[in-house]
């Protein structure tokens, strides 16, 4: 059985901190790498687990800075490496809203910009790839990434305010990770969720983890994760990101 595993290598939100870069995730399913997204980083951290040139794909949730600030020094890194790439060029999985930041992903003879479709499941490797709008300042998706021989069933909400339907487009996922960016006493007008927000977000979609992510600077974790728990309830298993941090789907 081939079994879908998360490695964490970033989890900041905005800016690296403490020697932790931002938004990036490695998804493994048998010998196929994913990064999901690539925030500041992402490349170092990458390189302690897995020789970059052994990637089979690249997806990205939108355009800002966090989550793409080292596709560029990946693209470098695959321009002036020589070594044996598993793919002539590196697919860079983007949407097509942004025609200016979708066009840098195609860097000759290193990496080529692939579109997805955001209201299609889209096929990349073994995963089932389906996506949702969210509430942000730029156009930005959730992503249900579905293992195709298993089922295993991860969803990212990216970056994000709290939208209840996201639960539905998360429902039943083994692991659902959540931007949370502020504590439960955050108010006014926000364009990330709370802890208490993705604590709800998990207990509507019945997941059956819950990883706390694009994280903030100020709060301390524990606050984060117990805040999160008492929303989602007993049935989620709350969970802090932490670099390198390991999880299976199965």
């Amino acid at each position: 059985m081939v079994l879908v595993k998360l490695t964490v290598l970033g989890y900041y939100g905005g800016y690296p901190y403490d020697g932790v870069g931002t938004s990036s995730y490695l998804v493994t399913a048998g010998d196929y790498h994913l990064l999901l997204d690539c925030g500041s980083g992402a490349l170092n951290a990458l390189e302690e687990i897995l020789d970059p040139l052994q990637l089979d794909a690249v997806l990205l949730s939108h355009y800002h800075h966090d989550h793409t600030a080292d596709v560029g020094v990946l693209q470098y890194y695959w321009q002036l490496r020589q070594g044996a790439r598993k793919t002539p060029e590196l697919p860079i999985y983007g949407h097509t809203a942004d025609p200016l930041n979708f066009g840098a992903l195609t860097w000759a003879g290193a990496t080529v910009g692939r579109a997805y479709d955001p209201a299609v499941v889209n096929p990349i490797g073994p995963f089932d790839v389906s996506f949702m709008p969210t509430k942000h300042p730029v156009p930005a998706y959730a992503v249900k990434i579905v293992e195709r021989a298993t089922g295993e069933q991860l969803t990212f909400s990216a970056d994000t305010a709290y939208i209840p339907r996201l639960a539905d487009f998360a429902q039943g996922s083994q692991l659902l990770m959540t931007d949370t960016n502020f504590g439960a006493a955050k108010t006014g007008k926000m364009w990330h969720m709370t802890s208490t927000q993705s604590g709800e977000i998990a207990k509507a979609a019945h997941a059956k983890r819950l990883l706390l992510t694009h994280l903030p600077q100020d709060v301390p974790f524990d606050q984060l994760r117990d805040e999160a728990q008492v929303a989602a309830g007993d049935g989620v298993q709350v969970i802090v990101a932490q670099k390198y941090l390991q999880l299976d789907l199965g």
